[in-house]
């Protein structure tokens, strides 16, 4: 990861997104509000200009750090973060299965 690179959460109703920029490109993960508790991660996107960045693995735990602050959990619908969060048994108080 580059030392530019900066997160944030986006929240647009049930709707919302986890965003790092970096080098003018952003990559995502898009979520849904389903309860006051709970998001469904359902879509990770990362352009070609940050493919083997470890951008899409610097997203999930940002999303990680972020919903145990808020003391919400996260269903991980979007396969690769379902992936992460099996290569990661640390995070594993943010799941919900």
């Amino acid at each position: 990861m580059s030392t530019d690179a900066s997160f944030r959460r986006e929240d647009h109703g049930s709707k919302g997104r986890y965003v790092l920029t970096q080098d003018g490109a952003e990559a995502e993960i898009t979520f849904s509000v389903t309860t006051p508790t709970l998001i469904i991660a359902d879509h990770t996107g990362v352009p070609d200009a940050l493919r083997g960045t470890g951008a899409g693995v610097a997203l999930v735990e940002y999303m990680v750090g972020d919903v145990r602050a808020r003391g919400i959990r996260i269903v991980p619908l979007c396969p690769f973060v379902n992936a992460q969060r099996r290569k990661h048994p640390e995070w594993a108080d943010a799941f919900a299965t």
